[in-house]
């Protein structure tokens, strides 16, 4: 059982279905796309939301077994949710935003990348930069709002 090759897929969380997309993929390898679908859906559905787009890497060996590792989903995708558009414009700029983000959403967001096996060891700030650099080449703004007084929750003891 020697390794023979990875490969790199986008699966939508807990709706993967043997088809094209996949097959292309995974037929040259002799890997039976079924039992990856039912077992990339039995393993997603308890990570996230579904049909959330999920980045997979897929090892394959010689003796046609595997091993998959599931990522966080895209930045862009995640980046795009929290600003709250479907799509992003075809021409960004910053005179015309696309849409607006919040550093707390930054934050989370740089939280769910931190979380990636490939990952761990950078610092979350650089995770964060590197969100906002995204979102900026999105058209999307990262802005401060205004925070309305909650009763005092966010005071320190």
């Amino acid at each position: 059982m020697s390794f023979v090759r990875a490969v790199r897929l986008r699966v939508p969380s807990g709706a993967a279905k043997p088809g094209p997309s996949i097959g292309q993929a995974l037929g040259p390898l002799g890997i039976n796309m079924a039992q990856f679908c039912k077992e990339f859906n039995e393993k997603s559905e308890t990570l996230y939301n579904k049909e959330t787009p999920l980045r997979v890497e897929l090892r394959a060996m010689s003796d046609r077994s595997y091993t998959f590792e599931i990522r966080s989903p895209p930045t862009a995708w995640l980046v795009k949710r929290a600003a709250g558009i479907d799509k992003g414009p075809t021409s960004p700029s910053i005179e015309s935003p696309s849409g607006f983000i919040t550093p707390e959403m930054v934050y989370q967001i740089a939280l769910i990348k931190q979380a990636d096996d490939n990952r761990w060891h950078l610092p979350l700030e650089g995770i964060a930069r590197s969100v906002i650099g995204t979102a900026r080449s999105m058209g999307i703004v990262v802005k401060e709002e205004a925070v309305e007084d909650d009763g005092g929750s966010d005071k320190k003891d």
